[in-house]
């Protein structure tokens, strides 16, 4: 079996930390790298931690058979509208155009529910932006997940979300499958699943459709 080396953007965050923890148990792996801004804590003899500068991007540290990206923030932590469009679009974008001239093959993305570039919804409009920009990328296959409500620890706290996961655990019972909350590590493991899957071309997984994996 032909190992593989995984290059990863948003390491730090609730599905990157879960990916990262996942990738190194993954035999089919021999190398992960992860573009950070700030180290994690954890250490591998699998894992190299690249310090990486988003607004001033070296080509040459983006290399990696294929590409994850868990990379996101909230206009609140942003600080403006104009500061969340960099992050998640910009960044995503210009990275994945990046490994794709360095020779990766595949992408995977962690996008959002209800993302729709003609949306009158800023968060959904620019997250559906940066779909529309990779799928005009020629990569071999395109990944993009669309989670619901993202369960689990976060570092920081995110009062909307809070306020989400407190109404998604009590009204559980009402809430239909395709919007209720999913766990961070889920959308790791189905992450994982879906770029070792045969799937060519541009395909779009749905957050019901997270939890078959």
């Amino acid at each position: 079996m032909t190992k593989k080396t995984a290059l990863i953007i948003g390491a730090s965050g609730l599905v990157g930390k879960r990916l990262v923890q996942q990738l190194l148990q993954d035999e089919r792996y021999e190398k992960i790298t992860a573009l950070v801004r700030t180290p994690l804590e954890i250490k591998h003899e699998k894992l190299t931690q690249t310090r990486y500068d988003f607004n001033w991007p070296n080509a040459d540290l983006a290399i990696g058979d294929e590409l994850f990206c868990c990379l996101g923030t909230t206009i609140k932590k942003a600080g403006s509208q104009a500061a969340f469009r960099k992050v998640d679009y910009d960044y995503i974008v210009e990275t994945a155009k990046i490994a794709l001239a360095n020779g990766t093959k595949k992408i995977a993305v962690v996008s959002s529910m209800g993302a729709d570039k003609d949306s009158s919804i800023f968060y959904n409009r620019i997250k559906g932006e940066t779909e529309a920009a990779l799928q005009k990328l020629s990569y071999e296959a395109c990944y993009i997940l669309r989670p619901s409500l993202l369960m689990g620890a976060r570092d920081e706290l995110r009062m909307g979300e809070l306020v989400g996961k407190l109404f998604m655990t009590a009204f559980a019972f009402a809430v239909p499958n395709k919007y209720k909350g999913i766990e961070g590590k889920q959308v790791a493991k189905a992450m994982i699943a879906i770029m070792n899957s045969n799937k060519v071309g541009f395909q779009i997984f749905e957050s019901d459709a997270l939890r078959t994996f």
